[in-house]
């Protein structure tokens, strides 16, 4: 498997649901400027009114910048359209080397968030936890023979802070955390196959949605709900993420946790692309840091009744705690 420093992912094979657009997108752009090849899915095959990002456009830029991807149309709620795409690849192939699972239901998980869990459709629950839980199981499940057959592999869930505190919608946060402990007891189960099953925390995203709803302040910066957009960061912040950890000597070591894209840059050296690093964003103090209590988002406004404080990020990446 021949690679370079500047291609380091030169000869594996990857696959990156969820691709069109967002933190997807990102990553898949990043595995194939790194060299992989990378296949990607989505639904959106032709742009669509008010749905910015299609799978061709991401194609496109990934070639722009010298990498190869292949776009395969499919909705992560039809196991029949899923098996599709990993017999496309075996064909192709045969072997896959990284799998990263980010498929979401977007419209219905944007629609629930500043909404009580009373108020919401079952349509709701069903479509977050079907499309970003149980597409993530199906995945993790055909990609897992394969990886295991051929003794090596690595499979990243795109997860959050929401996984451990609240955030965004009671859906969106027990599905991440559900997906939190489909990630570890996965990795219990494959560790011995030398495959590696882990998760990535992104932390505020300039995904196409959220530039869209931003505002302008007065000094021309974006903002959202208060919070400065300056510090976030691009959705290939989280590419580098995972090429860094795809390229690590030793994966098996972050098999299981939780891994904060912010501080694996620390860790690597790798910036955002322009230049910075990104804040470490731990718990959701670390997103509203510099916000009085009233100017936090009024559905926050419960959690900060008391002083909250990070903790400490222990071995395992995960000691993240209130008091």
């Amino acid at each position: 498997m021949a690679s370079s420093d500047s291609r380091p992912l030169e000869g594996r094979v990857a696959l990156v649901t969820g691709g069109s657009r967002g933190i997807g997108k990102g990553i898949a752009i990043e595995l194939g400027v790194a060299g992989a090849k990378v296949y990607l899915t989505g639904r959106t095959i032709t742009p669509q009114p008010g749905l910015p990002g299609t799978l061709g456009e991401t194609v496109a830029d990934i070639e722009k910048l010298g990498g190869t991807a292949i776009a395969l149309a499919c909705d992560h709620a039809d196991d029949v359209a899923v098996r599709a795409v990993f017999d496309r690849i075996a064909a192709d192939h045969g072997r896959l080397d990284l799998l990263v699972n980010n498929a979401t239901a977007m419209d219905d998980y944007h629609d629930s968030i500043g909404k009580p869990f009373w108020e919401l459709s079952m349509v709701t629950w069903e479509s977050t936890m079907t499309v970003g839980l149980r597409s993530a199981f199906v995945a993790t499940q055909m990609a897992a023979p394969v990886m295991v057959r051929q003794g090596h592999g690595m499979i990243v869930n795109v997860s959050s802070i929401g996984s451990q505190e609240y955030l965004l919608s009671v859906p969106y946060g027990a599905c991440k955390g559900a997906l939190h402990k489909l990630t570890h007891d996965t990795a219990v189960e494959l560790v011995p196959h030398n495959v590696t099953v882990t998760s990535i925390w992104p932390g505020l995203v300039l995904t196409e949605p959220l530039v869209a709803v931003a505002n302008t302040a007065p000094d021309g910066h974006m903002e959202l709900l208060g919070v400065d957009l300056r510090t976030a960061e691009t959705p290939r912040f989280s590419g580098r993420a995972v090429v860094a950890i795809a390229t690590d000597p030793k994966p098996l070591r972050f098999a299981g946790q939780a891994l904060i894209c912010a501080q694996l840059a620390h860790d690597y050296g790798f910036t955002d692309l322009d230049g910075n690093m990104p804040p470490v964003i731990r718990t959701n103090a670390d997103v509203f840091a510099g916000l009085t209590q009233a100017t936090i988002p009024e559905l926050y406004a419960g959690l900060y009744k008391a002083q909250l404080a990070a903790g400490r990020v222990t071995d395992s990446a995960l000691g993240i705690r209130v008091p």
